[in-house]
């Protein structure tokens, strides 16, 4: 949470005329750094659980306590965490105890032992955060507090406080509450600028580069939810075009004419970003892409083809990594092009460098020298490697793969920008939303682990 954001100064404005009427413990410091300090936050979190007074007081101490939250520092705030998840978990003698009466129930009394099992398995600092959603905002505040826990790792009892976070808020944002709504150039500025901040596939880098992405040939769609009204949780850029768009760089180009989307035959998405941190794990993006399609037959009846242009961002990394526990992935006659193409004794070597020195991508011969070789290996990266679960390494591959998408076409240099060229030699590809197959390719890859993908695609690895 940014101290001098927005949200971190409406927040301490609404919650203090909430929070006057509490009788505070003692103010504490910004880093919680002494015993004294730690014993008045939980005096603090221990009265908001105790609900004495009614609505508006529990209001009140919530408000109270969030308040210190957003006054912290970054330390402050970390040990604020901690002392939720140690000392507001489950009584372990209380479960211990449920447990046995579980077991030890005839079968008329076990359904009620098993109610006080739950109950004792419920952790009281669920009952805590709860208190947060009665309040302005509440549920951004707590979206932003997950956020801040998401960097805190270590330990089984913040794991476990995550887990309760997460558990929490996927209730609350299920997708039957999500509203869908189309963002243009007209929509508030404040808004705007959170695209801007949000973008996280391709980089907005200006307001000219935005309206661009909201011309009369694009669209743009986000999530809201009821009770963050003002704040996208996930959004999705589209490009009405025809065919197969094959070059990230063509679709951003702010001079390219503004086509008659009527006449486009193929919608390609070609950035979808999770704006909320905090909500990390809780998945909208297949429904998300589901609505778009939906959304977008019903405007333009010649659209038959729904596909992405999509980064790779492992590709990379698994190269590095097969190189340390495999010792090989090229061919005597690639390892002999790569060799000679860099200038190098061991073209494995040399594989390595392509991510990091990128003047190859301005010389044609090293271009088409190298081509052939990275998109093999990029096509076994994405067909063939899987992870401990059985599933696509890629990030990106695997949520298409599991909504139901096909690889359908690896691009060449489609992405010519320092993180393009840095994560996958600017490589991108197509995963095709073929929709009388997605039900079909979905369970394929989340039942078998296969990955459905096109002749050309699977060509390569035979070559």
């Amino acid at each position: 949470m940014s101290e001098s954001s927005s949200l971190f100064k409406r927040l301490l404005g609404a919650w203090r005329d909430i929070a006057d009427s509490v009788t505070s413990s003692g103010r504490v410091s910004p880093d919680l750094s002494s015993q004294g300090d730690a014993d008045r936050l939980r005096e603090q979190m221990a009265a908001c659980l105790e609900a004495r007074g009614g609505e508006v007081s529990a209001r009140a101490r919530a408000a109270a306590l969030g308040r210190t939250y957003l006054e912290l520092d970054s330390e402050g705030r970390q040990r604020f965490l901690r002392i939720v998840a140690e000392g507001f978990g489950p009584d372990a003698d209380a479960v211990d105890a449920a447990m046995d009466a579980v077991q030890v129930a005839d079968p008329d009394a076990r359904a009620v032992a098993q109610e006080k099992l739950r109950r004792a398995l419920e952790p009281p600092r669920l009952r805590l955060l709860t208190q947060f959603n009665g309040l302005p905002e509440g549920v951004k505040f707590l979206v932003d507090l997950r956020s801040d826990l998401t960097e805190l790792s270590d330990g089984p009892e913040l794991k476990a406080l995550n887990n309760d976070l997460r558990n929490l808020l996927a209730s609350w944002f299920d997708v039957g509450f999500l509203e869908l709504r189309r963002i243009t150039w007209n929509s508030p500025a404040a808004l705007l600028e959170k695209l801007i901040a949000y973008e996280a596939v391709h980089e907005i880098r200006s307001w000219d580069d935005l309206k661009n992405r909201l011309e009369a040939d694009r669209r743009l769609f986000a999530f809201f939810h009821p009770r963050m009204p003002d704040e996208p949780l996930i959004f999705v850029q589209v490009a009405l075009v025809s065919g197969l768009a094959g070059n990230v760089n063509a679709l951003l180009d702010e001079s390219a004419p503004v086509t008659d989307p009527a006449e486009a035959d193929t919608a390609i998405f070609y950035s979808i970003t999770n704006a909320q941190r905090g909500l990390a794990g809780i998945s909208f993006g297949g429904f998300l892409i589901k609505r778009v399609v939906d959304e977008l037959q019903a405007e333009f009846k010649k659209l038959k083809t729904f596909s992405t242009l999509s980064p790779i961002p492992g590709f990379a990394h698994w190269i590095k990594r097969s190189r340390g526990e495999e010792g090989t992935l090229l061919n005597d006659e690639d390892r002999a092009v790569v060799a000679d193409m860099l200038q190098v004794e061991n073209g494995e070597d040399g594989l390595q460098r392509l991510f990091v020195d990128t003047n190859w991508t301005r010389d044609e011969t090293m271009q088409t020298a190298l081509e052939p070789i990275l998109t093999r290996l990029c096509a076994r990266y994405l067909l063939n490697e899987k992870n401990a679960r059985g599933r696509a390494r890629d990030p990106v591959a695997h949520f298409h793969l599991t909504n139901g998408a096909q690889v359908e076409r690896l691009n060449w240099l489609a992405d010519a920008s320092a993180q393009g060229l840095k994560q996958s030699a600017g490589m991108m590809v197509n995963y095709l939303y073929n929709l009388s197959k997605i039900e079909e390719n979905h369970e394929r890859y989340t039942g078998d682990g296969k990955v459905s993908a096109s002749t050309a695609v699977n060509r390569f690895l035979k070559k």
